[in-house]
């Protein structure tokens, strides 16, 4: 009988359901589910970050791009626009009346005004001052040289200058000393010092090529004068390279003709189209 009920406890034990490994099997499924799914979501987070960084870059690529395409650069020279349009002058405007060996004068008596050692029409007067004092600040040395001639001190002036021409030359007479003579200055009611406009500037006395010409001649513009018988301009003046005479024509004029790199008579040409 004892065994019997040994037997049947054994087999009651037998068939009682393990219900603590069946919750201990499921824990450890849903547990190993929830680290699967945590695992393929961090996978996406991380691939949507990178995703996201690399659009950011390349979106602010895109937005340098477009920036450096769209910003203009500054530049080191904020030169004030002259444009391709001429000046609104006109051919007849008082500074400039054109004097040359085409276009005599008779004496233009211009209103004049001293300026140290010369004298200049009294419209151009601050103007030759500022300029002066701007070659000064290139070159202390910078002085002026002449300005305004009468006719009857240009003719004493040019009649030296083809005697001298024949003393150091006896093959030449007296038109063969002239021709030369007219290349750095010109006859009586010819030459523009007359008109109380043209100025010598330089930083020696004797009418030579300075080291700083270029420098001078660069800014004139500015204060409205023009080199007015620069290099290349013989064809059209009629005269060889002076680094020293400068002619006022106004700002805007002498802006136009520089940066063009015409002559006086160039742009007057151009004023009657």
């Amino acid at each position: 009988m004892q065994n019997k009920r040994s037997q049947r406890k054994r087999s009651d034990r037998m068939k009682k359901p393990h219900y603590g490994r069946i919750f201990g099997t499921l824990f450890v499924l849903i547990l190993v589910i929830c680290v699967v799914i945590f695992a393929v979501r961090g996978l996406g987070t991380k691939k949507d970050k990178a995703t996201g960084s690399q659009t950011s870059k390349t979106e602010q690529s895109v937005k340098n791009s477009s920036a450096s395409q769209t910003t203009t650069p500054e530049t080191d020279t904020p030169i004030e626009k002259t444009g391709d349009e001429l000046p609104d002058s006109q051919k007849t405007d008082w500074e400039l009346v054109l004097v040359n060996r085409e276009n005599p004068k008779d004496e233009m008596n211009p209103e004049l005004i001293e300026l140290g050692n010369i004298f200049v029409d009294s419209r151009i007067a601050t103007a030759a001052e500022n300029f002066l004092t701007a070659a000064q600040e290139i070159n202390p040395s910078e002085h002026f040289i002449s300005g305004y001639r009468s006719v009857d001190y240009q003719s004493e002036l040019y009649n030296g200058y083809v005697e001298e021409e024949m003393a150091a030359d006896f093959s030449l007479d007296r038109e063969a000393a002239e021709k030369i003579v007219q290349t750095y200055s010109q006859p009586p009611g010819m030459s523009e010092h007359q008109t109380g406009l043209a100025i010598d500037l330089s930083d020696i006395d004797a009418l030579n090529e300075s080291e700083t010409a270029k420098e001078i001649a660069a800014l004139a513009p500015e204060y409205g004068f023009i080199l007015r018988f620069p290099e290349g301009g013989t064809d059209s003046t009629g005269v060889g390279y002076e680094d020293w005479h400068f002619r006022y024509v106004g700002v805007e004029n002498a802006k136009y003709i520089t940066a063009h790199q015409l002559t006086l008579e160039n742009y007057l040409e151009l004023l009657k189209k």
